[in-house]
């Protein structure tokens, strides 16, 4: 019998201090965002530099400069992406929503063609769209995208379950192919039923932070969720 591959366990670092922490607790990947308050937004080109400095780990750097799913400044999404990738970065995290609800291609193309052959993840963008399938048909193309971080529904995981499980069955279909990183709303408790429908990727915020948002990242909690998914 075939061994069950190792989960993706993805963490959010603020700043060093988590990146140290999520990495000693066994995380495999840490997304880098700053102003949580705003749902995550592209840290500073200094913070990146910090952090890569500081861990082993992947580093996938939000690209996101306000609020809400409209890209907005597409031109100064571009020139943040060519900064970070001078200074090193090579995974990204992106996604943007026209005024209708499907997926801004123009942005994200535009942006991805700077990515020049980067592996990025279309972020929780996918939960708020008016057609998941459309909008994964849509980037089905695209080059670098790798994963979709997703709760299923925008009101987190308990209610988009049914829609992950769905998807996850779908696996290897046109725009099915990127793997599943599921997160928003995500709690231990979910995980077995995640595990057992072939989900093999996990994002984990405010749950690596005992102290909430306000403190930072804690190694034994990261530790928890690697000793859950490794069983």
């Amino acid at each position: 019998m075939s061994k069950r591959r190792r989960a993706v366990l993805e963490v959010i670092a603020l700043g060093v201090e988590d990146a140290v922490a999520a990495e000693a607790g066994g995380a495999d990947r840490l997304e880098l965002v700053t102003d949580m308050a705003a749902d995550g937004l592209t840290p500073a080109v200094e913070t990146f530099a910090g952090i890569r400095a500081a861990v082993d780990v992947s580093l996938r750097v939000m690209l996101r400069l306000a609020d809400g799913f409209a890209a907005g400044d597409v031109d100064a999404l571009v020139r943040v992406a060519g900064e970070l990738r001078t200074a090193g970065a090579d995974e990204f995290v992106l996604g943007f929503l026209d005024e209708h609800g499907g997926v801004d291609l123009t942005a994200v193309e535009r942006i991805v063609a700077e990515l020049d052959g980067c592996r990025w993840t279309f972020h929780r963008a996918i939960d708020r769209a008016a057609d998941r399938d459309a909008l994964r048909k849509q980037l089905a193309d695209l080059p670098g995208l790798d994963a979709y971080l997703t709760a299923g529904s925008p009101d987190g995981v308990d209610d988009g379950l049914p829609t992950l499980l769905v998807e996850a069955a779908r696996r290897g279909e046109p725009g099915y192919e990127p793997q599943i990183m599921v997160g928003g709303g995500l709690r231990l408790d979910h995980v077995p039923q995640l595990r057992a429908a072939g989900i093999d990727a996990f994002h984990i915020g405010g749950a690596a932070r005992p102290g909430g948002w306000t403190g930072p990242v804690s190694a034994e909690a990261v530790g928890e969720w690697r000793r859950v998914l490794d069983q």
